[in-house]
């Protein structure tokens, strides 16, 4: 079993330290393709109905695809071992973007890479929660650190679309992807996948995977952060193309989603003490209620200057409800089926259901434009539902 501070006394870096690095490795490529991908498939003709399209295909498919391939990484000895084979074939699949402007080709590429990477977050989620808490330190400090590489990320591409071609977009992604791949090799702690050595059979993973479905407050966990986060989809995809319309630059867009992850950063940096005296379900009404708000005032277009606040708003619609979910599954769920919760919880929160929303948002953004904020709102309003409901369950449970 590798024990807390292993790689310290193996003259190493600290296990905080690597964690950081692995976490800003793998952000730096959401940073470019999570507000910059639209604005590449535009510039390869793609419609926002085939924009929706292409987006939607790895989420919507991510409840199936997600918990077979935590499955699949629970077969391995070391943790970190399936997240290197996981990120080299995101990068390929990425590269597959550049090959042609063929929809079903740009589909299939980008299935690949958003499924293989969007994979390591939960396998990495296990490893530094259970960190955190053995080595007592803040979950939110290597989580963070990814954040501020997303703002890194996010603002350098902003200053080089203003001289490069949007090609650059889709290189980037590839290209840091094969960089987070080495990361994983060499910074992610070697912790076992069974701290007991034995591996279980695929049967048995199957079946913890089944006791979990049939949870009901677990269940009733994951939709609901499923609703908040899957919220954030006609953001994601359009944010950049609207505000572009509204005649703000490229770089003022870098800036505007670099404010919306420098107060995400802050808020898990900072606000841990908050989050561990309110409790889980407590913040995850917090982030639905900013998201109803925050959406329902994109949908009227507000000027630049009202911006800057609404994008702080995403530590709440963002992170507190991110936060939340992680500490709420990992909560309702035993250690032996960490990795399979997580991925569920992230095939939902940001798969199934930010995949139908991400596909509802192509045919309203060409139908409504900005309007189409309204929808997701709507999302977040369900989500605010749900979260007063396993406050209830809690506090019933306290009693």
């Amino acid at each position: 079993m590798t024990g807390a501070g292993d790689s310290a006394e193996r003259g190493g870096l600290p296990t905080l330290a690597r964690l950081c690095l692995f976490y800003a490795a793998i952000y730096l490529s959401s940073g470019v393709s999570l507000p910059y991908i639209g604005t590449y498939l535009r510039s390869r003709g793609m419609t926002g109905g085939e924009i929706g399209l292409i987006l939607a295909a790895p989420l919507l498919l991510k409840p199936f695809t997600g918990p077979v391939l935590a499955v699949w990484a629970d077969g391995f000895t070391l943790r970190r071992t399936p997240m290197v084979l996981l990120l080299v074939g995101a990068g390929l699949g990425y590269a597959g973007l550049l090959a042609t402007r063929n929809l079903w080709w740009l589909i299939l590429a980008w299935f690949i890479g958003q499924t293989l990477l969007s994979t390591v977050s939960p396998l990495i989620d296990v490893i530094t929660l259970r960190r955190a808490r053995t080595e007592r330190f803040n979950y939110g400090i290597p989580r963070g650190t990814g954040s501020s590489a997303f703002i890194a990320a996010n603002l350098a591409m902003g200053a080089i679309l203003t001289f490069a071609a949007p090609t650059i977009i889709a290189i980037w992604i590839a290209v840091a992807c094969l960089v987070a791949a080495v990361a994983a090799a060499l910074a992610v702690p070697p912790e076992r996948v069974h701290a007991e050595g034995a591996k279980p059979a695929r049967s048995e993973r199957w079946k913890g995977l089944g006791d979990l479905v049939r949870d009901r407050t677990f269940v009733l966990a994951v939709v609901t952060a499923g609703l908040i986060q899957g919220a954030h989809a006609f953001y994601y995809s359009f944010s950049a193309i609207l505000w572009r319309k509204q005649g703000i630059s490229e770089p003022m867009i870098g800036v505007l989603w670099g404010v919306g992850v420098a107060v995400e950063v802050g808020f898990m940096w900072f606000l841990e003490p908050l989050r561990r005296r309110w409790g889980p379900e407590r913040f995850l009404i917090l982030g639905a209620a900013a998201a109803v708000l925050r959406w329902t005032a994109y949908a009227f277009e507000p000027p630049l200057w009202a911006l800057f606040p609404l994008q702080g708003l995403h530590a709440l619609t963002f992170a507190a409800s991110f936060l939340a979910s992680l500490r709420l599954i990992e909560k309702l769920t035993p250690p032996s089926n960490a990795s399979a919760a997580q991925a569920i919880n992230s095939a939902l929160s940001s798969g199934f259901t930010l995949g139908v929303a991400t596909l509802a948002s192509g045919p309203l953004f060409d139908a409504l434009g900005a309007r189409g904020y309204l929808a997701v709102a709507f999302m977040a309003l369900l989500g605010l539902g749900g979260a007063i409901l396993l406050s209830r369950r809690a506090r019933r449970q306290i009693v």
